[in-house]
């Protein structure tokens, strides 16, 4: 597949090697304009916004993978295929369901189970675990550290479903210890397999399926401060070790 794409209006050479992905367009243009150097707008196809600058002297893209594993699963992909991306790093927020949980937690997404048809494309003889990379795991628990971060390492759900029919269909995935749910890191961890490719997703815990807790405003802001944050100094830390 050739540049631009469907679905990208950017130009080759102009996606980093290294994208962070909020799910919200707007979220990717408020990174792009309080967090990155001397953005610019490579992409806006279907207000899908993709900004390329620079967090401490590296070159990173921040753009939006819209919501759902079929929408990142159509971003991703292009990312990763056509624009040669090796890195994408999820930024998000999640619904948390493990008890150990607690609002303004940052998680890091070992695996990601899913409910979703996503997998059955590959026609793979079993069910396939989607797990992030390694390296970029490593390299965000680091970029946490420094910044005096303690992330949550685990298991996730990534579901189709966000208003379900039966909200206890989550209490089976909490028996599993699962710890929270979310709606794109299995496609993208899926993606990047198939592709060759690096991904880790990071969410912030903004609510809490069996307790009544959400964010305010303030808190949200404060918290995903934090993930964003970490995800730029991963990708500082990934290119420096990958160049």
């Amino acid at each position: 597949m050739t540049t631009p794409t469907p679905h990208n209006s950017a130009k080759s050479g102009e996606i980093a090697n290294t994208v962070l992905m909020p799910g919200d367009p707007m979220r990717a243009k408020y990174i792009a304009e309080n967090f990155i150097e001397n953005p610019r707008l490579v992409n806006n196809v279907r207000g899908i916004q993709g900004y390329t600058g620079t967090w401490k002297n590296t070159e990173v893209t921040v753009m939006a993978s819209g919501m759902g594993i079929p929408s990142i699963g159509i971003y991703s992909w292009e990312l990763f295929n056509s624009y040669d991306v090796d890195n994408i790093i999820r930024i998000g927020t999640a619904g948390a369901i493990s008890d150990e949980l607690e609002l303004n937690d940052v998680i890091f997404a070992l695996g990601a189970c899913t409910d979703s048809n996503f997998m059955n494309q590959f026609k793979l003889p079993g069910a396939f675990a989607p797990i992030c990379d390694y390296k970029l795991l490593k390299a965000a628990e680091r970029a946490a550290s420094r910044l005096g971060i303690e992330p949550v390492v685990g298991n996730i759900l990534s579901t189709d479903v966000f208003h379900a029919d039966d909200p206890a269909d989550t209490d089976a995935w909490r028996k599993m210890g699962v710890l929270a749910v979310e709606m794109e890191a299995a496609g993208l961890y899926a993606n990047a397999a198939r592709s060759g490719k690096r991904a880790l997703a990071i969410c912030t815990v903004s609510d809490h399926l069996y307790r009544p807790e959400k964010l305010s405003p303030e808190e949200r802001e404060k918290s995903l401060t934090q993930m964003i944050n970490i995800a730029l100094d991963t990708a500082v830390m990934i290119e420096g070790e990958t160049k």
